[in-house]
């Protein structure tokens, strides 16, 4: 029986692709540890996204594949999840509290952007992180519905300066909807807008969060421009339904982040299919294949797509969004696996290099 070696070992793992990193463990960088003693071997795979679903099954079934190698008795696979900071700009200082900020946009309403918000929020908080959500869509705030806030509450405030917020399903929670009347309209220019987004997010207590998941607005204008001026974000997500219509918006979108210097992480398609209740038959209510195609072309990934569920708009109304009110359903498994995908991709992208300066003879 041959002894074993670190090359073998690493020969080993490399033969099994990490679903959210789309790399081997070995060559994604997660190695941190390789351990043998005679037939025992111990290794520690370190990954950089909120996994808390995922790596008990991962490291069991990279277990299984060491202990099948000749000359190895035993196998332990310990897999951790370390969270660092990242930022999409790199002279944006950084946002007291807050690791990492995700931004949540749309070309147009009504793509059901705020329930993949609330629900991204929640799942990453599923995988184990400290997750916040800042419903920044000023004109119409709705996270505060979404994640059962009674209307009226308000937040704590801190020595006259911080706005402590509120936790609702282990997520802390901040919108404009609780410091106004529910059923008076922000009747507000652009920079009243930008000014009351810019208190919101660097005058609430974050406290020590891996994520900020930000509910933009949707469209291209002055708040999303202030979130790239002012705030590291460390990227965006683009949701859209497969209608023509939403995706020219959504295009949009891509290029705004883009000229910001934000990465855009992914595409989110919503309502994609529509599934009959009564006789399963499959239906695409809104075209077919939309967020594939505008992924392809802007050379970004299809992070998720999901039905039209009344489940999914039931369960949001009712303050308890898919993630949190039937976790083990089919729809709250693709907002995991959507949690674990953006958490990877942040990690992939990190902070760019500084931009070159160009000097021209004009």
């Amino acid at each position: 029986m041959s002894a074993v070696t670190r090359e073998a070992v690493e020969a080993c793992l490399r033969r099994f692709t990490d679903p959210h990193l789309d790399q081997d463990p070995v060559s994604a960088g997660c190695l941190r540890e390789v351990e043998i003693q005679g037939g025992q071997v111990n290794v520690r795979l370190q990954l950089g996204y909120a996994a808390g679903l995922f790596k008990n099954g991962w490291a069991q079934m990279l277990q299984m594949a060491l202990e099948s190698l000749d000359g190895v008795d035993s196998a332990r696979v310990q897999v951790d999840c370390l969270i660092e900071s990242h930022q999409g700009q790199a002279q944006v200082p950084a946002l007291a509290g807050v690791k990492n900020v995700i931004a949540v946009a749309s070309g147009k309403g009504g793509v059901g952007k705020s329930t993949t918000a609330a629900n991204l929020a929640l799942a990453l908080a599923r995988e184990g992180a400290r997750v916040g959500i800042l419903d920044a869509d000023i004109y119409g705030p709705s996270q505060g519905i979404m994640f059962g806030i009674a209307e009226g509450t308000r937040p704590q405030v801190r020595e006259q300066k911080w706005f402590v917020p509120l936790e609702a399903h282990g997520v802390q929670v901040m919108s404009m909807a609780f410091l106004t009347d529910d059923n008076t309209p922000m009747v507000w220019r652009g920079p009243m807008v930008s000014g009351a987004l810019l208190q919101l997010i660097t005058q609430t207590a974050w406290n020590d969060l891996d994520y900020l998941v930000v509910d933009m607005p949707p469209g291209t204008g002055d708040i999303q421009l202030t979130l790239a001026q002012k705030v590291p974000v460390a990227g965006s997500v683009i949701v859209t339904t497969p209608q023509d219509l939403a995706l020219l918006d959504a295009k949009k979108g891509v290029e705004m982040f883009r000229k910001v210097h934000i990465p855009v992480l992914g595409v989110v398609e919503n309502m994609a299919v529509h599934i009959c209740s009564n006789c399963g038959h499959a239906e695409h209510l809104f075209g077919e294949g939309g967020g594939e195609k505008l992924a392809a072309q802007y050379g970004v990934e299809l992070l998720a797509s999901l039905p039209l569920s009344m489940a999914i708009r039931m369960q949001a109304d009712d303050g308890k969004p898919t993630t949190i009110a039937d976790p083990e359903s089919q729809i709250a498994m693709i907002y995991q696996d959507l949690a674990r995908k953006v958490g990877a991709r942040i990690a992939q992208a990190g902070q760019p290099a500084m931009p070159s300066i160009e000097i021209s003879d004009d």
